[in-house]
């Protein structure tokens, strides 16, 4: 895994502002800690951060090949998980190689295939490839979206990221936001609408889009969307239809040069990875699996099980270590480490995120990376497959708003006046669910129930699951830690698109038929595990410490965010008693605490960024 950047410019030399690319290199410098290379010609300038994984010695980027007489350059973040297939039919058509690397497979695959290579790729990735004779500049996302991608046309220049600070590092783009970006802050935030870069100078690369840039200008195409089509399969089939699938793609994504481990709940879907981990070692002869789990201080003491955590995931992860003898690493992190750690995460971000939510995962990603480079994540299992509580409830399938977003009223209070009349949140939010309900591939005769399951099918898959992989990869890749996320295979996600619901909950369960597939591959007991979600500290000290920091910036009248923000109304909530409740503020693990270590990344956020508002 890496970072690339890079930019165009049609007027003038590039060769002279080679300091401008080595400032936009050297900010994804955490993505890519092994290397850092650069290459620039008249008009087009590219850089890359590596992190090596596979074949560290001979992967250097930027890479160049030439074909013919004409010259190609890559820069490459993510990973191939058919390399192996696609280096065999190009060899069988008269390429070569001089790498093991997969890098090199996806620029030989461009030069065979042109821009239609993309279709071929099984993997998470985002690149651009220069075209030397052609003075074009190509450039693709993975179907998901698991690789960040961005850019900007700021005064009449193209430049590209994996994160926005490499972008912002150029001297052309200001760090500006307008009404949109606020409402994306203030009543999505941490989600985003698609393709939205908040700032207004800047735009994200759509999942399953690629895009073109020369002289006469830009040029995007979506080479993959989720297609809706009967299933004809019964359960029992489907079940060995998912197994299969998921079996392949974990293996697929064992492959590595360097250390691998798996993240490790105990839930359902880590527990399923780390089984087909472990017996995929015992296969190949590679030794144990190491197995890595978070919690915090007295969690123990402060844990209380409601609807959305029903139990603790410390007995469960002792359940599965020690059936299948993994090397266990358990993480514990305390109050002052979180509340530290929001600073980083907001930096690793570019903007204010999932607060704690992100601390503990960058903090548990810098402890992973001391022993790894690779992990194995469950992350999707239920947006794909219909884990969450508001798959299953009434008043959220009929809540004509995103189901994590049920407080936007509340949300929409805690504006100034002038801020909300001039943002209309409540009007954006309502146009940003239209415009994704809008999207939904239905057929044609589909029942209103089964519409219904579509759409909040669809919500997830593309409104919410982005919002998770964007944290994962910002905050693994701030530490330098790979993240692999099997659920996301692309033919897993297509395949589990068009189960019916009926099939999908089959036992009356949440993900019934992930547990169907997993029969014998599970102990009994944790395969009928209630879903429980990423762990979060529930000490109440974490409250009180990240109230303090909200009064703290509150009582400052240098605050950026006072003037954007109904100051008192969000004193108010700070004093009350329920500040701590359960009723989410946003999805299933962020509510009050969470809120006010939200609204500190903003002011942090506006301040460090030197964030203008237009």
């Amino acid at each position: 895994m890496c970072g690339i950047t890079g930019w165009i410019d049609w007027t003038r030399d590039l060769t002279q502002d080679s300091n401008s690319l080595e400032r936009m290199t050297e900010t994804l410098s955490l993505r890519g800690p092994d290397a850092s290379g650069t290459w620039i010609s008249a008009h087009c300038a590219l850089g890359h951060r590596r992190l090596s994984v596979i074949d560290p010695e001979n992967g250097a980027q930027p890479m160049i090949r030439h074909s013919g007489d004409d010259t190609y350059v890559v820069v490459y973040n993510g990973e191939l998980y058919n390399a192996l297939e696609l280096r065999k039919e190009l060899e069988s058509r008269g390429r070569s190689f001089t790498t093991t690397c997969d890098t090199e497979v996806l620029l030989i695959a461009f030069i065979e295939w042109g821009k239609s290579c993309v279709e071929r790729f099984n993997g998470i990735f985002a690149f651009a490839i220069w075209d030397v004779t052609e003075q074009e500049l190509f450039l693709a996302r993975d179907r998901l979206g698991v690789k960040p991608l961005f850019y900007s046309t700021a005064e009449g220049l193209f430049l590209f990221g994996s994160e926005p600070k490499a972008i912002l590092a150029h001297p052309a783009v200001k760090a500006e936001v307008g009404a949109e970006g606020l409402a994306e802050i203030f009543i999505l935030g941490p989600a985003r609408t698609p393709g939205q870069g908040v700032y207004k100078q800047l735009t994200e690369l759509l999942p399953g889009q690629c895009m073109t840039v020369n002289r006469e200008g830009l040029r995007k195409t979506k080479y993959w969307s989720l297609e809706s089509h009967p299933h004809d399969e019964d359960v029992a089939a489907t079940a060995e239809h998912v197994r299969e699938l998921l079996k392949d793609t974990t293996e697929r994504q064992l492959v590595s040069d360097v250390p691998v481990c798996t993240l490790l709940s105990g839930g359902l879907d880590s527990s399923a990875l780390t089984t087909l981990a472990v017996r995929y070692y015992e296969q190949t002869g590679q030794g144990n699996v190491h197995t890595y789990s978070v919690d915090y201080q007295d969690n123990d003491k402060h844990f209380k099980a409601h609807a959305f955590q029903p139990n603790s995931d410390a007995p469960w992860i002792e359940r599965m270590t020690t059936h299948l003898g993994t090397i266990h690493h358990p993480i514990t992190f305390d109050t002052p480490e979180l509340v530290a750690a929001l600073r980083d995460a907001t930096f690793a971000r570019d903007l204010p995120g999932m607060a704690d939510v992100d601390a503990s995962l960058l903090l548990f990603c810098r402890e992973i990376k001391k022993g790894a480079t690779v992990a194995i994540s469950g992350e999707a299992a239920d947006e794909i497959f219909g884990g969450y509580p508001w798959f299953h409830r009434e008043e959220a399938l009929n809540a004509s708003t995103f189901p994590w977003s049920l407080a936007s009223s509340m949300r929409a209070d805690l504006l100034a006046p002038d801020v909300a009349d001039w943002i209309k949140p409540l009007d954006y939010i309502g146009d940003r669910y239209s415009q994704a309900i809008a999207e939904v591939p239905h057929l044609d005769g589909e029942s209103e129930q089964v519409r219904r399951m579509r759409q909040m099918s669809y919500l997830n898959i593309t409104r919410f699951m982005p919002t998770l992989l964007d944290r994962k990869d910002r905050m693994s890749m701030a530490a330098g830690l790979e993240v692999r996320v099997p659920f996301c295979d692309h033919r897993l996600v297509q395949y589990v698109w068009n189960i019916p619901w009926e099939i999908k909950t089959s036992g009356d369960r949440e993900k019934g038929i992930l547990r169907k597939a997993l029969k014998g591959v599970l102990p009994d007991d944790v395969l009928t595990r209630k879903k429980s979600p990423y762990p979060k500290t529930h000490n109440p000290n974490y409250l009180a410490a990240v109230k303090g920091l909200l009064l703290d910036v509150l009582n400052d009248s240098s605050s950026p965010i006072l003037s954007l923000i109904n100051v008192a109304k969000v004193r108010e909530i700070a004093d009350s008693a329920t500040a701590s409740s359960n009723i989410p503020w946003f999805g299933q693990l962020m509510s009050g605490p969470q809120l006010f270590a939200y609204l500190y990344q903003v002011n942090l956020w506006l301040k460090e960024y030197g964030v203008s508002i237009k």
